[in-house]
């Protein structure tokens, strides 16, 4: 019964799969994808690994079990076939694995950013827009907050400046228990905010 369930399961997704390719059209199909879109990422044996993911400045995005992986410049049909691959020795069988596109960069050249980016483990990756009163942990509040595959301790502050990029560090479960204000940390447009993935054990 088991075995039927799953059968029923996988043509349905195919079919959704199909029905989203032929609904996008060709263009779809030969869309290259670039830093700041947002992708949608289904795992048919594993829903807890589907997810929006930004595509970051370097042009990665960050799945559990898989950690960051580089997607930039590939169609959504190389992303997922990329994706399968690198999550297939977490699984019995190569997974099956749909990228799609949530939603286009939509960034107009020479315009003063005003966003920060949020990528990895939070509930709404993405964009928010921020002003100079903006903190950290506002910023991370309006992502949904962090997901139960976060690495809190190793929460990162990426800030270009000069033609040169400065990471800072902090561990979000100290600024949850009080014992650090960096929390309090304005942020600027441009800023990147990262959440890995947590590791086995962490």
């Amino acid at each position: 019964m088991k075995t039927n369930n799953k059968a029923i399961a996988l043509f349905a997704w195919v079919i959704m799969a199909c029905v989203g390719i032929i609904a996008t059209g060709v263009e779809a199909a030969s869309y290259k994808i670039r830093s700041g879109d947002v992708l949608r990422v289904e795992v048919l044996e594993d829903e807890s690994i589907n997810r929006d993911v930004l595509v970051g400045p370097d042009g990665s995005i960050s799945v559990p079990l898989v950690g960051v992986i580089s997607v930039s410049g590939n169609t959504l049909t190389e992303a997922s076939s990329r994706l399968a691959g690198a999550l297939a020795p977490n699984f019995a069988n190569t997974p099956n694995v749909l990228v799609s596109l949530r939603e286009r960069n939509s960034t107009s050249g020479g315009s003063v950013s005003r966003k920060v980016y949020v990528i990895g483990e939070v509930n709404k990756p993405g964009y928010v827009d921020v002003d100079r009163n903006t903190t950290l942990l506002q910023a991370l509040a309006l992502a949904g907050g962090v997901t139960d595959f976060a690495a809190v301790k190793r929460i990162q502050l990426r800030r270009v400046s000069g033609g040169s990029e400065t990471v800072y560090r902090f561990d979000y479960s100290k600024v949850l228990d009080g014992v650090s204000n960096v929390g309090t940390s304005a942020v600027t447009g441009g800023d990147v905010i990262v959440v890995p993935t947590r590791r086995l054990f962490e």
